[in-house]
């Protein structure tokens, strides 16, 4: 990032990431670091993005540090889980600080992505339900969240490679199942 971007990047997040509830994300796992961690990278991600396509760099920025900002991990609570937690972060973004429609919205449509692939292979995550239109993203800045997100989970699973190729072929093979029968 130029000198210049460091420093927007930095007056546009401090309020943030000083803040005390924010920095308790440092400790739960997230795609095998913290969760701070993956926010601010989601958040660097989307500022790079925003200057790119011209976006409000206010909302992507503070939005991709806030996306998944839920205390504990998914499995933990049924709010955390896999596509509520948006909705859980969002309620917590409220709370703490305060954000405006736009920040909100791309905050509780981060997930679309997964939504996505949840209607290619309707057995993942099954007890979870989630209404296709409400999750999808209405403006510029929720699509570069969302996509920042994505790209940022990519990197930071590639560690897990061979899992990842795995899971994803168990995935076919049991749509393939459930699609014949």
């Amino acid at each position: 990032m130029k000198k210049e971007y460091k420093i927007e990047y930095n007056e546009l997040t401090k309020d943030i990431i000083n803040n005390e509830y924010f920095l308790l994300t440092k400790n739960d796992l997230h795609h095998g670091s913290s969760k701070y961690e993956h926010l601010i990278r989601v958040s660097k991600c989307s500022f790079v993005l925003g200057k790119i396509f011209k976006a409000n760099i206010e909302t992507v920025t503070k939005a991709g540090l806030l996306h998944d900002f839920f205390f504990g991990g998914r499995k933990e609570k049924i709010e955390n889980s896999y596509l509520n937690h948006p909705n859980t972060a969002l309620k917590n973004a409220q709370e703490y600080f305060n954000i405006d429609e736009n920040i909100a919205s791309a905050i509780k449509t981060h997930m679309f992505h997964h939504v996505v692939l949840k209607k290619i292979f309707p057995f993942i995550n099954r007890k979870e339900k989630v209404n296709f239109k409400e999750t999808k993203p209405t403006n510029k800045e929720s699509w570069i969240v969302c996509i920042s997100d994505l790209l940022v989970s990519i990197m930071e699973c590639q560690r897990f490679e061979f899992s990842y190729i795995a899971n994803l072929s168990y995935l076919i093979i049991l749509n393939i199942i459930f699609i014949k029968h």
